[in-house]
């Protein structure tokens, strides 16, 4: 009961998205889902200040076709006419998920599917629980998984192989930038997994 009086403002400020014509509440976000929207954020704007690319954090609404508006939980639009007062018109260059239990279904299924059709170039799904990042990119019209990147902990990488340990990607590129590495330890920085024994 303490924890519902604690989150009385974040009741009052909850947000739907319109999925398929029908309204969607959101989960409220939690430690860790905060954690890696602020280490997104941490990434992209000091990247891109001073170039037309704008990146955006939660809150943001994305309307794509009619019935859909969805909130991602971050996005990057490079056509700045696309960006309208009330939220951006029309497919972001880059769209990312953080998954939660009551959200995930959407985020891989039919979400994914409009971001798909709309023409989104890159769609990252990033769970906090396993700590992954899926990175999927737009080729000729589909989405096609370039590769699943995880954060190990220290307790897993001890069960590793030393050939194992050495196969371990620790950093990616966003296809929309030649010189945009992301480190995956820095998208997971502070996320704390329950039971985690180092």
């Amino acid at each position: 009961m303490e924890r519902i009086k604690g989150n009385l403002a974040l009741q009052e400020e909850s947000l739907e998205e319109w999925i398929g014509g029908q309204p969607v509440m959101m989960a409220p976000p939690v430690s860790n889902h905060n954690r890696i929207a602020r280490n997104l954020s941490g990434i992209f704007v000091p990247y891109l200040r001073g170039k037309q690319c704008e990146y955006f954090g939660d809150h943001e609404g994305v309307f794509l076709s009619d019935g859909e508006e969805y909130i991602p939980d971050g996005m990057i639009v490079c056509d700045p006419d696309k960006i309208k007062w009330e939220g951006v018109h029309g497919a972001p260059d880059l769209v990312i998920e953080i998954l939660s239990p009551g959200t995930a279904r959407y985020d891989k299924g039919r979400k994914k599917d409009v971001y798909e059709q709309s023409g989104v170039k890159e769609y990252w799904i990033i769970s906090p629980t396993e700590l992954t990042i899926e990175q999927y990119v737009l080729q000729d019209g589909k989405f096609i998984l370039r590769d699943i990147y995880q954060k190990y902990t220290a307790h897993l990488l001890r069960y590793m192989t030393e050939e194992e340990r050495t196969a371990v990607v620790h950093k990616f590129r966003c296809s929309l930038y030649d010189d945009l590495w992301i480190n995956v330890s820095d998208v997971f920085d502070r996320v704390s997994i329950e039971g985690e024994r180092e």
